[in-house]
């Protein structure tokens, strides 16, 4: 049996500035400042050189980023970017947080599935079909005897083929409060890496949350 599977999110900065020699403000065609969730491209120098947008659009980041949550070199990270679009293949970033992927594990490998309460803002399916984002809003505080942080992960309880031959995927969110004060509130984003082994028809995800169960259901 598998430990809770999780990813933890407290420790990571809601956003880091990039770091740059300068900024220039601008207020050109492309200087409007944009925010999307992204695959980020990461270097042997752990600098972020370019990112991927969920609509498939590909830029390259001048000058490259950094920040330092990125530990891994050549590698592709999960990250909300804020930037200025420069042009059609070029942007600027401004500011950039990392994301939490959760990978679904069958509920039956999991030792542990905590179901802590936690708020939903929105949730959505990528435009390539890749992720399911969420928008979490989490309670949160600090006290001078605890230093844990909440923790999140996925559950996959079926994906069951239908009469119609269509399939659906079952996953739960698992949360872990983990003794964290609940003084406010924080908005974490986090995407869910769907199957690419088998096509979905219908996701039915059920969340945890203040009110109860909540399930939402989305057709890709």
């Amino acid at each position: 049996m598998k430990k809770f599977v999780f990813a933890t999110l407290l420790w990571l900065p809601v956003l880091t500035a990039c770091t740059t020699d300068s900024y220039n403000k601008g207020e050109g065609k492309y200087s409007l400042m944009q925010a999307e969730l992204v695959d980020l491209n990461i270097n042997g120098q752990k600098e972020a050189t370019a990112f991927m947008l969920d609509d498939g659009g590909r830029f390259t980041l001048t000058p490259p980023a950094t920040a330092k949550w990125i530990e891994t070199a050549d590698t592709t990270y999960r990250a909300v970017l804020y930037f200025n679009k420069l042009s059609e293949s070029t942007a600027e970033c401004v500011s950039l947080g990392a994301v939490p992927t959760l990978r679904a594990v069958k509920h039956w490998q999991l030792k542990e599935q905590p179901e802590d309460p936690t708020g939903i803002e929105s949730a959505w399916l990528s435009k390539n079909g890749k992720y399911l984002n969420l928008a979490l809003l989490l309670k949160s505080g600090q006290a001078d005897d605890n230093d844990g942080v909440q923790s999140l992960g996925l559950a996959q309880d079926t994906i069951r083929k239908n009469d119609d031959q269509t399939r659906t995927a079952c996953f739960r969110l698992l949360h872990d409060q983990r003794d964290v004060p609940q003084y406010y509130t924080i908005r974490r984003y986090v995407s869910i890496l769907l199957p690419d082994t088998v096509e979905l028809d219908t996701i039915r995800l059920m969340i945890p949350t203040y009110e109860g169960k909540k399930e939402r259901v989305f057709i890709p």
